[in-house]
């Protein structure tokens, strides 16, 4: 898959595709099955994504709410099939383009589309002026076709959003988020230096920031661990580690059957069940048998 940040003098072969528009946040069941029609329209299939999502740009220092950053985003769209990734810097300057804009300069002149694909809610430009009607008259007007997708089902209950994933993942409800996803929700981190107090109690641990990510339930989960190629099974706390009187939030990562130095190294963690919620113990043996009896109950889930 190509990567482009411009859209602007592009490559001749990076013009011209299916261009399927959107945030793709999760790229959940829903981006599948629109990617998936894309891919029958002919012509190579391109995605167009901001970087940053335009709501980090307009609610600067808000909360916390992406699925997949970049990162991510790229390496699941890559799965699903794209061949062109155009994912446009979201600045002050892009956001003050008019609809007509948006639709001249980006679209024709500069990705030269052939078929647009957007979802039914699909807005765009300064003030989101523009809507599908507009997008299908300029289409017309300036050489492309315009396709809206379907949600997939019927009625509220059956959409499938990244709202609604959002929400599964803070209620610490993992497989709900896994049923719209497709997938099990993913975290991608470097391995940082911790306290070591893991491996002194018998259970090391790999701490990994979430950064960037939506922070979900606080407590611990049964999760599986990419590293080089490899999946692990594991367990993990998402917390804050109230026996130690700390505040800040972190992933510890405890990787069963495995052995090595992870420092520096980018791991993926999968949460894939919700084993409780985080608590503060009396000290270390009662930690370390709660681990043991989390250890053993993830093991069998997994």
């Amino acid at each position: 898959m190509q990567i482009f940040r411009h859209y602007e003098n592009l490559p001749a072969a990076a013009r011209g595709a299916t261009v399927a528009i959107g945030n793709f946040d999760g790229v959940h069941l829903g981006h599948q099955a629109l990617l998936k029609h894309a891919k029958t329209l002919g012509a190579k299939l391109g995605v167009l994504v901001f970087e940053p999502h335009p709501q980090e740009f307009f609610k600067p220092g808000g909360e916390r709410f992406r699925l997949t950053p970049f990162r991510a985003k790229a390496r699941l769209l890559e799965r699903f099939g794209v061949d062109v990734l155009y994912a446009l810097h979201f600045d002050a300057a892009f956001a003050a383009l008019s609809a007509d804009a948006f639709v001249t300069k980006v679209l024709a002149q500069g990705l030269g589309a052939k078929h647009i694909v957007v979802g039914q809610d699909f807005q765009f430009g300064k003030g989101r002026a523009g809507n599908i009607d507009v997008l299908k008259q300029r289409g017309q007007q300036t050489g492309f076709i315009v396709s809206t997708f379907d949600l997939i089902g019927a009625g509220p209950e059956a959409k499938i959003s990244s709202t609604r994933i959002r929400e599964a993942l803070r209620e610490g409800k993992p497989e709900v988020a896994a049923s719209l996803l497709g997938h099990a929700w993913t975290v991608e981190g470097r391995v940082e230096q911790g306290d070591k107090r893991g491996r002194t109690i018998g259970f090391p641990t790999a701490n990994v920031s979430l950064e960037g990510y939506l922070e979900p339930a606080l407590g611990v989960y049964a999760v599986r661990v990419e590293i080089a190629g490899q999946t692990y099974n594991g367990v993990a706390n998402f917390g804050r580690r109230p026996t130690f009187d700390k505040k800040d939030v972190l992933l510890e990562v405890h990787i069963f059957d495995f052995n090595g130095d992870l420092y520096g190294q980018q791991i993926v963690v999968a949460f894939e069940a919700y084993l409780r919620a985080e608590q503060k113990f009396a000290g270390l043996d009662a930690l370390k048998a709660q681990i043991a009896k989390d250890s053993e109950r993830a093991r069998a889930i997994l």
